[in-house]
């Protein structure tokens, strides 16, 4: 006779060995909406740990329009985008954003990751492909490698002299098709990727560029529209990736390329072919957030307001932020105990900051990952700041 419990005894002890390890984490309950001051825990806290950029997620307008689509097209839609799950508001959808990214068309995911995996798994279809991946890449990026039939090189992060080698030694092979890959903006460390360089060598090599943007739309580009737009190289990335579920403020993932991209993978994503639709809800929250996007940039100046007043008072205590370029704050402790204890002291002080340690990011960076929004006060900055001395003191991070 089958005994699931005792079959299922091997998860058990693993589970453990992650709880020696200090690698187990409990999950963390939200018990308001995703806001500045958010209860976590039944505790209220300052809430560091947030993707909610520009406070979308309670955006009156936004809330208003989630409301009028579920109200007229129903909770859900039952069905795939390929038998009688495409809506006239999913495509709308699609053409609102290739119109924010500057692109001919998009196509749209139910997650970021499933956008990542299937951009990857659906174009590299051959051990002549090579995919070209910065070293601190998100893990979707990783893992829709892995599942591609291409043959994968990694550079270390940023390092355009590694990167030229590898398309040096691709060519040399005569790969059918190279598809260089980068975070926009890095999720752990906040910098930005170098995409003029990038761009150059893929025009000399003859390569094809992805860039992941999911922690650069509504952050940095004209209006919030990502990284190509900062550098004015929005028509020389063939691949532009994002996120809805973060600054947009709902759920989901798109692909912004040309129409025969979006076609293509209509065709053939198997993310796309086999995953029912968006809810009508979510849809229109993404309709409302885009439009918030082009006509209220005062929500992304005071990001960024907040931004540098956060990062000089922490520079100014001698706390180590490395290499950041956006809001996106790491602050450097390099021990994975001491990490975790400064992330627990901080909760039971009023601040919510997760802590990252390795194998998350390498041994000797563990550090706290912090990120202000447009909606967090100056008086919310300041408690966090005041706390994260306190703590940083009692720690021997800082004197």
């Amino acid at each position: 006779m089958i005994n699931v419990k005792k079959d299922l005894a091997f998860l058990g002890e693993e589970i453990n060995q992650l709880k020696k390890d200090n690698l187990y984490r409990e999950l963390f309950i939200l018990d308001s909406a995703q806001q500045p001051l958010s209860i976590i825990n039944s505790r209220k806290v300052v809430n560091l740990s947030s993707n909610n950029y520009l406070g979308l997620t309670t955006h009156p307008k936004v809330i208003q329009r989630a409301r009028e689509y579920l109200e007229k097209w129903g909770a859900g839609t039952s069905a795939v985008r390929t038998i009688i799950g495409t809506m006239h508001i999913h495509n709308d959808l699609e053409k609102k954003i290739a119109m924010f990214k500057g692109t001919e068309a998009s196509i749209v995911f139910q997650s970021g990751f499933a956008t990542n995996v299937s951009v990857n798994q659906t174009i590299m279809t051959s051990e002549e492909d090579f995919i070209i991946s910065d070293q601190l890449n998100h893990a979707s990026i990783i893992d829709g490698a892995r599942l591609a039939k291409a043959q994968r090189l990694i550079y270390k992060h940023k390092d355009m002299a590694e990167l030229e080698s590898h398309l040096k030694e691709v060519k040399s092979k005569r790969a059918r098709r190279v598809l260089i890959v980068t975070d926009g903006v890095f999720s752990m460390d906040g910098d930005i990727a170098p995409l003029p360089d990038i761009a150059a060598l893929a025009e000399k090599y003859g390569a094809l560029i992805m860039v992941d943007d999911a922690h650069a739309t509504g952050v940095v580009g004209k209006n919030g529209r990502g990284t190509p737009s900062h550098f004015d190289l929005t028509d020389q990335i063939h691949i532009q990736i994002g996120t809805l579920s973060k600054t947009i403020g709902a759920m989901g993932g798109y692909v912004a390329s040309t129409l025969e991209v979006r076609d293509y993978f209509v065709q053939k994503a198997r993310q796309f072919l086999f995953s029912s639709s968006h809810p009508p809800a979510v849809v229109g929250a993404c309709m409302a957030a885009f439009e918030i996007l082009e006509t209220e940039p005062n929500l992304m100046e005071q990001l960024w307001n907040n931004t540098k007043y956060f990062k000089g008072r922490l520079k100014e205590l001698g706390f180590n932020t490395g290499h950041s370029e956006t809001p996106i704050t790491p602050i450097i402790v390099g021990d994975s105990a001491k990490t975790l204890r400064f992330s627990d002291r901080l909760f039971e002080e009023g601040v919510f900051v997760q802590g990252i340690v390795f194998p998350t990011v390498p041994r000797g960076t563990e550090r706290l990952r912090t990120i202000v929004t447009a909606t967090h006060s100056k008086g919310d900055l300041d408690f966090a700041v005041d706390k994260i001395k306190k703590i940083g003191n009692e720690l021997g991070v800082v004197k």
